[in-house]
């Protein structure tokens, strides 16, 4: 089942790099009681995530925040180690922007966000998405249809629905 505006998020735990190694956090911490933006790339480095989707919410930062939006979170089935390379590379760290791993795809899969791509050696990867969560219930979901576009998903589309 494909998550859907109006459902509860699963509880799921990610991985980060903190100051003494890669760590868990809990969904439920990040979104209890919090307005949040999750959005999901199909891999860090990859084109349109490095160049469009991440500098989207780079962008929008601010004006997300002037709507109320506590945190920005970017999730990506890597490992905690490239997610921390990746928010380095991209200035997404320094912007403020949380990234986080699903490395294992299971919250990916659970919300039936997965795919493969074989051709490329993708395999296990969240579709691209970006979701407005309030208290831990999705309020807007922005799928986009392949994971080489970044339309709807984007920091500016989810910014101008709100």
């Amino acid at each position: 089942m494909t998550i859907t505006t109006g459902d509860t998020l699963p509880e799921a735990s990610f991985s980060r790099i903190g100051a003494e190694g890669p760590e868990q956090v809990a969904l439920s911490d990040l979104t209890k009681g919090r307005k949040v933006v999750i959005f999901a790339v199909p891999g860090a480095f990859t084109p349109t995530c490095h160049s469009a989707h991440v500098p989207s919410f780079i962008r929008t930062k601010d004006d997300l925040a002037a709507k109320g939006v506590e945190e920005i979170i970017c999730l990506s089935v890597n490992d905690p180690f490239v997610m921390k390379a990746w928010g380095e590379a991209t200035g997404a760290t320094d912007a403020g922007l949380t990234l986080l791993s699903d490395g294992t795809g299971a919250f990916t899969a659970e919300i039936g966000m997965n795919f493969d791509a074989p051709p490329v050696g993708l395999m296990g990867r969240s579709k691209r998405y970006a979701m407005l969560v309030e208290d831990g219930v999705v309020k807007l979901l922005h799928a986009e249809e392949s994971p080489g576009t970044c339309e709807i998903s984007g920091g500016e589309a989810l910014l101008a629905a709100l």
